[in-house]
């Protein structure tokens, strides 16, 4: 499923994220594919979650640039785009006001 954008998906862990950059991509926690959240769909007992934690408000982006991602809702998950990490995204700095 590819990363749509502005489209909320779930992991496994309850954590969520909205697409803010998408692609054709498909976005997943370790192996485990994450689930649009108006899909219906639900993870099967016992799904693992992954171990990185991630925090309210961070935003994401794979390592060709081609999506990123903002947290919704915190949760573990050892997020990927294409079984590539993802990466924290860094604030730009602003300039000085010298």
């Amino acid at each position: 499923m590819a990363a749509d954008l502005g489209k909320i998906y779930m992991a496994p862990s309850g954590a969520q994220l909205i697409v803010t950059k998408g692609g054709p991509g498909n976005l997943s926690d370790g192996d485990v594919a994450l689930l649009r959240q108006d899909s219906g769909e639900s993870f099967p007992d016992g799904t693992a979650a992954g171990s990185e934690s991630l925090q309210l408000g961070k935003r994401y982006k794979s390592a060709d640039d081609a999506v990123e991602v903002l947290i919704n809702k915190p949760g573990n998950c050892d997020l990927r785009y294409d079984g590539a990490p993802m990466e924290l995204k860094e604030a730009k700095p602003l300039p000085s006001s010298d």
